[in-house]
């Protein structure tokens, strides 16, 4: 009768993170604060010290981050968007309904951790989550023969992760205040017009400063008033055509402007003034969105504009000025 030989399965983990559980505590925790509005949150770098905390604990290499968060109509925010573009990271995304409350989050978790568990993809799981609704998941991978490894935020009292399901995990650790302090920092006070106060339309005609002047310590561009206007004239017209053609001409600056702010009135309408509000105080882009920015004025434009830097600066002139308008908030003031 034959036998089969037994391979040791090689040894690999995978971390599953419960943000809308992290968040919370570690925002009640280092900042006192009941909102994620409350203070804003370094998620590449948090990120990056959880999967190197783990690295020195786990043995064997690093699978993935399942990252569980949750937004309106699973409509990813500005920096889930940027949590999504990380490598070796999958974002995960339920629906947040109107009373703030997660729906479809524990299903995704448990889906994943099983399967991974189930194909022999896992032997360990970090859970980084404090919900009792989490113990399904758990119980099932260890059914599978994978070792949980529950981690939690330090409590600000008492405990804030579920008693069974400390229980039930193979091994527990606190995150201490100390390991989650760099990356949480409290949201600076903007101010916000009233519902019904009017936004001014822009004024371009006066010399009014861009955002990237006024943040690169430029002089604003005058526009040339009719008596510098030089007119054309045969001789001129010859010397243009005779003159090397090495300057690359690029699309005009009012309209770059105007295509900056349709893309930021598109955001807001279809992202929500909260998820743009996120990008404040600019007015510099995460990459992720700089380059959505592009895309999008890209399509409006029918043509690229990798070629033409300047073009692209306009680009997002004209985008923050519409952003900086619907929060009413002067160019070079929002600090």
């Amino acid at each position: 009768m034959a036998t089969t030989e037994f391979v040791p399965q090689p040894a690999r983990y995978a971390i599953f993170v419960d943000a809308g559980y992290l968040y919370a505590a570690s925002g009640a925790l280092l900042l006192g604060c009941g909102s994620r509005r409350e203070y804003r949150v370094a998620a590449e770098k948090l990120i990056k010290a959880l999967t190197d905390h783990a690295d020195g604990q786990r043995r064997g290499e690093l699978l993935r981050v399942y990252w569980f968060d949750a937004a309106p109509r699973r409509q990813p925010t500005v920096d889930q968007r940027v949590i999504a573009n990380l490598p070796l990271v999958k974002l995960r995304l339920g629906n947040l309904n109107a009373q703030g409350q997660q729906k479809g989050v524990d299903a995704q978790l448990r889906a994943d951790l099983e399967a991974l568990a189930r194909h022999r993809a896992i032997t360990d799981a970090v859970l980084l989550a404090g919900d009792e609704d989490m113990l399904p998941a758990v119980e099932a991978a260890q059914r599978y023969g994978v070792r949980v490894h529950l981690w939690g935020v330090e409590p600000t009292h008492g405990s804030n992760q579920a008693e069974w399901l400390v229980w039930e995990s193979d091994t527990v650790e606190v995150l201490p205040a100390e390991f989650l302090r760099p990356y949480f920092t409290r949201a600076k006070v903007l101010p916000v017009p009233s519902p019904g106060q009017a936004t001014a339309p822009a004024q371009r005609q006066t010399p009014v400063p861009s955002p990237s002047q006024v943040f690169a310590g430029r002089p604003p561009a005058v526009k040339p008033t009719p008596a510098t206007v030089r007119i054309a004239t045969p001789a001129t017209v010859a010397a243009a055509v005779s003159a090397p053609s090495d300057v690359k001409l690029g699309p005009d600056r009012d309209h770059m402007l105007e295509i900056g702010e349709h893309v930021a009135q598109k955001w807001i309408f279809e992202r929500g003034r909260d998820n743009i509000r996120d990008l404040l105080p600019g007015p510099i882009l995460p990459p992720v969105i700089d380059k959505e920015l592009l895309i999008e004025a890209e399509k409006d434009l029918g043509s690229s504009l990798r070629p033409f830097q300047e073009a692209r600066t306009w680009l997002r002139d004209g985008f923050w000025e519409r952003v900086y308008r619907e929060f009413g908030i002067g160019i070079g003031q929002s600090d």
